[in-house]
């Protein structure tokens, strides 16, 4: 599980570039469209903080349960906000279920891997 948290943590620091790119044309585009009910491209660029944020935590605490747990409950909270956006920002909604696919991996390596082999040896 520890190699699956950590490619998981790598792909999401690439697409939350890509994310980013797509949420500053969408925000170009709600400008031109002349639309002010438009938040999709600042949603864009919150999904991709957390994203940016799961994805460093992923990487640095997949020997961890804390870190798993902070992880799942990041790329959870982001899913959520991808799947819940509505604007010119279509593709959010596809982040979104990639989000939520990788909170439930980390969640499955929650319960299936085992921590107490990996903790530090306690001094005596």
């Amino acid at each position: 599980m520890k190699t699956a948290k950590l490619t998981i943590g790598i792909v999401s620091l690439v697409m939350s570039l890509i994310i980013l790119f797509q949420s500053c044309a969408a925000g170009v585009g709600t400008a031109l469209a002349n639309k002010t009910g438009d938040t999709s491209s600042g949603t864009g660029v919150i999904f991709a903080i957390l994203f940016i944020a799961a994805g460093i935590i992923g990487i640095a605490g997949r020997s961890s349960k804390g870190g798993t747990i902070a992880a799942t409950i990041l790329y959870a909270l982001a899913g959520l906000i991808g799947v819940t956006a509505t604007g010119i920002f279509k593709d959010l909604v596809v982040w979104g279920v990639i989000a939520l696919i990788f909170a439930v991996v980390f969640l499955i390596s929650i319960f299936k891997q085992d921590y107490s082999k990996l903790a530090a040896p306690q001094a005596k």
